[in-house]
């Protein structure tokens, strides 16, 4: 491991989420490329601080953190579904050599409903329902609030199941002489019910092909392993915390002749030391000096579409909020912008220069009434 993403917020291992998530803003705040335009040095920082605080904090991240490093932080890395396609793989194998093991009386949840709408009727075969699509599956992605907002596109590299690249998904050697199954007599079916309608499922040893070989030594016979593919990837301007993106026909393949399921992109967004997001609506605070707060003025702040000059009322207090329309972020369903909420943050200079002093005392009495006259517990 290159880098203690511990060491490089200042926290213990033993954190809690709150004090993680407090020292990642006082950081960020300090060597955010905003409040040092041009330094290098802080840029660079304020790249390692977001990068740790993106691992440490979510939970999870912060626990595949732990147990592996930052191998388990990779793109598509899920230790989980590896797991359970270990137990999978086995279960096909035990299947295939006579096993007999199922979820029940059936192989697979399609099984349920295959036998409820597949069926054989008098001396006729059987008839199959259109083969289904390959499953969804979901992946974490956590950006920061302004590619959020502008969109962006990118690469993935994730680790899905994929076909079999030595027997394309069939489980079986190509090599090897193709035989009739013996279980299901070459119907790649097998009754599960008698009656008048002979419901029945995929025959488990041939996989409803109806022949047989030797088994592909690649998958074991599952006609699936797990591989690394590329993907590209649209994320669309006004993404928030929460959404998901649809990558369509990117999920894991069907290997009945379906389609593939789809990919989504399950958005998570970075907190920054300056904006924030509430519904479309974005907050900044900005600080102004006392003179500008007093007599008013012009003053450039950023926004996400470049810089914008905001007029400063004449006697402006501290925590009055201004409205810019338009310069909010796009609703994904209306295409409507929000409103950009700057909120004014007067700050006193430092200064022990008696004649700034006196003036400043000599300001006190322009107040009116007794500020803190309706502060009562």
């Amino acid at each position: 491991m290159s880098e203690n993403f511990y060491e490089i917020l200042g926290v213990k291992k033993s954190a809690s989420q709150d004090e993680i998530k407090k020292a990642y803003r006082k950081l960020a705040r300090k060597w955010h490329p905003d409040i040092n335009p041009g330094n290098k040095e802080a840029e660079q920082k304020f790249k390692e601080i977001s990068r740790a605080y993106e691992c440490l904090g979510k939970e999870k991240k912060r626990t595949l953190y732990d147990e592996f490093g930052e191998e388990g932080l990779q793109a598509g890395f899920d230790e989980e579904k590896a797991r359970q396609y270990r137990q999978w793989s086995a279960f096909q194998q035990g299947a295939r050599a006579g096993g007999g093991k199922e979820f029940g009386r059936y192989q697979s949840y399609e099984d349920i409903f295959g036998d409820l709408f597949d069926f054989r009727t008098g001396k006729g075969g059987y008839r199959a329902t259109a083969p289904s699509g390959g499953r969804d599956i979901e992946h974490d992605m956590t950006i920061d609030i302004i590619s959020a907002l502008k969109g962006f596109e990118t690469d993935l590299t994730m680790e899905k199941i994929k076909a079999c690249p030595g027997c394309k998904g069939s489980g079986t050697d190509p090599n090897s002489p193709i035989t009739k199954c013996e279980m299901c007599g070459g119907s790649g079916r097998l009754n599960v019910a008698e009656g008048p309608l002979q419901f029945t499922k995929p025959c488990p040893k041939c996989r409803g092909h109806g022949e047989t070989g030797r088994t592909c030594s690649q998958c074991r016979g599952s006609g699936q392993v797990l591989g690394t593919e590329r993907i590209r990837v649209t994320i669309p301007r006004g993404v928030k915390d929460g959404s998901k993106v649809r990558v369509a026909g990117k999920g894991e393949p069907n290997f009945d002749g379906g389609q593939p399921g789809d990919l989504y992109l399950i958005i998570h967004i970075r907190p920054h030391p300056l904006l924030s997001r509430e519904g479309d609506n974005l907050y900044m605070e900005v600080p102004v000096t006392i003179r500008e707060a007093m007599a008013g003025g012009t003053i450039t702040i950023p926004t996400i579409e470049g810089q914008v000059n905001v007029k400063i009322p004449p006697q402006s207090q501290s925590g009055q909020t201004l409205k810019l329309k338009g310069k909010g972020a796009i609703n994904l369903k209306t295409k409507q912008r929000g409103d950009l909420m700057v909120k004014l943050v007067v700050k006193v200079p430092k200064t022990d220069d008696r004649e700034i002093l006196k003036a400043v005392e000599k300001m006190d009495t322009l107040y009116q009434v007794d500020l803190r006259k309706e502060i009562k517990l």
